[in-house]
């Protein structure tokens, strides 16, 4: 069997290397003997059947849940199960013609639900398909072109183009109007056309006849859809002269880097006040987190602790980074009720260091570590792996965080109001 990990806060990723509890970026692979397929068996030997398959295939996953699930698991309940697909699950699916691919993956989740905790909303199994889809949706990670746009009488005109695209660093800009794409005229097509011929598979080449707004000129430009991480961290206009906010919509692993950006402009320009806004961020990997706390906090210290089952506790401690990029101002974090896992880990461990505010509704309650581990056939379980800690030991309430300034009020100008308690702040 093969197995990547990666841990994560509710939508994170590539956090914990659980072979060798080290802290790291990136997957660990885990490698053991293939069970052989039909094909591959050698002379003499027993196929098994589809029955013996799904068999294996659920003490698998009962398994790595047993392994690594934050809570007991109760092997009766895997009894249960099994006596349940013997009885109910497998007739049924096989009357309905389902393929055994279906049956296995099915009851599979259904396995899932028999051996978690009543109160776990989060731990699931996924089919190859969902889970690709899943990883790359929790990780940040989009394969296309980066291109988003609105129709206009010329075209298409480009709205975003996003940095780690290849057509951005083939130059193409907003407002650059987009004329042809292969050959074929983006006059007359619908929005979703458009968007579906810059959705192009991995490593696919697109032509694209662009209009250069900056040169006013028609260029032609070859793009390759590919693989890269999303930027999340966008700078919002506040009105207000030395109070600057950042959006982050989502932590992935460039979250520190893009506000590596953010925070020399900030700190070149003198900012005695900064707005985060985390209102909707559902979170993202610890790692992240940990990250873009080192603009604000000081270095070496620890930053947060979980706990996996019978394993030593992981550390996050702060990193080291070079002193001018370290903001020594007022800061608020505004939260809401859908800020949820590293978002919350952020914000709640700054809170409670001093060394920021909290505005808005309480948080999600989520600083859960979930973890993604996948199998021979692509299809992926996800579970709860652990809770997370303060560094003096306080666990995460499933409360939330809960907000310095309480305010409900949906219709507040929650921005404005910040900025101006940073100047009542500034004026102290």
């Amino acid at each position: 069997m093969r197995q990547r990990y990666f841990v994560f806060i509710l939508a994170g990723c590539f956090l914990v290397v659980l072979n060798s509890y080290v802290i790291a970026g990136g997957a660990a692979g885990k490698k053991e003997e293939v069970v052989l397929t039909e094909e591959a068996k050698g002379e003499g030997e027993v196929a098994k059947t589809d029955y013996e398959e799904y068999i294996d295939f659920f003490e698998e996953v009962y398994g790595t849940i047993d392994t690594n699930y934050y809570h007991e698991v109760v092997r009766e309940n895997f009894n249960r199960f099994i006596d349940k697909f013997d009885k109910d699950i497998y007739g049924k699916l096989q009357g309905e013609g389902k393929s055994s691919d279906y049956i296995k993956w099915r009851s599979a989740a259904y396995l899932v639900d028999y051996l978690k905790n009543k109160d776990d909303i989060f731990s699931k199994f996924l089919p190859p398909k969902p889970a690709k889809k899943y990883e790359q949706t929790v990780l940040g990670k989009r394969i296309d072109l980066g291109i988003e746009g609105k129709i206009v009488d010329k075209g298409f005109e480009v709205t975003r183009v996003e940095p780690r695209a290849d057509a951005y660093e083939k130059g193409l800009r907003v407002p650059d109007v987009i004329l042809k794409i292969d050959d074929k005229s983006v006059i007359g097509l619908e929005q979703k056309e458009i968007e579906t011929l810059l959705t192009p598979l991995e490593n696919e080449k697109v032509v694209l006849s662009v209009f250069d707004v900056s040169e006013n000129k028609e260029i032609e430009m070859e793009v390759v859809s590919k693989e890269y991480f999303k930027q999340f961290v966008f700078m919002v206009p506040v009105p207000v002269p030395g109070i600057y906010c950042l959006k982050i919509e989502r932590f992935n692993r460039m979250t520190a880097q893009d506000m590596t950006g953010f925070m020399s402009h900030i700190l070149k320009n003198k900012g005695t006040g900064l707005i985060i806004d985390l209102r909707g961020n559902p979170g993202g990997p610890p790692l992240a987190a940990r990250e873009i706390s080192s603009f604000f906090l000081p270095p070496a210290e620890d930053f947060a602790h979980f706990y996996w089952k019978n394993k030593p506790k992981a550390v996050l401690d702060v990193p080291r980074i070079p002193e001018r990029y370290h903001y020594k101002g007022d800061i608020i974090i505004l939260v809401d009720k859908k800020s949820g896992s590293a978002s919350e880990l952020f914000s709640g461990i700054l809170q409670k260091r001093g060394r920021a505010a909290i505005m808005g509704t309480n948080t999600a309650g989520q600083v859960l570590l979930k973890s993604m581990f996948y199998f021979d056939d692509e299809s992926m379980v996800l579970l709860v792996t652990a809770r997370g800690h303060h560094p003096d030991g306080e666990v995460f309430s499933y409360d939330g965080v809960r907000p310095n300034e309480m305010i409900h009020n949906k219709d507040a100008d929650l921005l404005q109001y910040a900025a101006y308690y940073l100047i009542q702040q500034r004026k102290k």
